[in-house]
């Protein structure tokens, strides 16, 4: 007699999924999507570099664009000074110059 009062367990079901489906959305709208949309800026500004741009490193060597390819770049530090980096080592464009613009 006792399981003819319990008929509801369908709905218990969904109540019990519903803490999860909003914590998934809180998750979505706090952490996956602010990354994404970091990501594409990123990866757009790498796309954007061009001969001329100041840029610092991801490890903190400022200096300036002087030859790019597709995989990396070499940046001048200084008049006799050009280091090799991969493209994705940069971490900021700190400065475009009039050439890089009229490229």
């Amino acid at each position: 007699m006792w399981l003819a009062g319990n008929s509801t367990g369908g709905g218990n079901l969904f109540m019990t999924l519903v803490p999860f489906l909003l914590m998934f959305v809180v998750f979505y709208f706090l952490l996956i999507r602010p990354q994404q949309k970091k990501s594409k800026n990123r990866n757009a500004m790498l796309r954007a570099l061009s001969k001329g741009d100041k840029v610092t490193t991801i490890g903190g060597l400022h200096g300036t664009v002087a030859e790019i390819t597709d995989d990396t770049i070499v940046l001048r530090v200084n008049d006799v000074t050009k280091l090799t980096f991969d493209r994705s080592a940069v971490n900021n464009v700190t400065a475009r110059t009039s050439e890089a613009k009229s490229e």
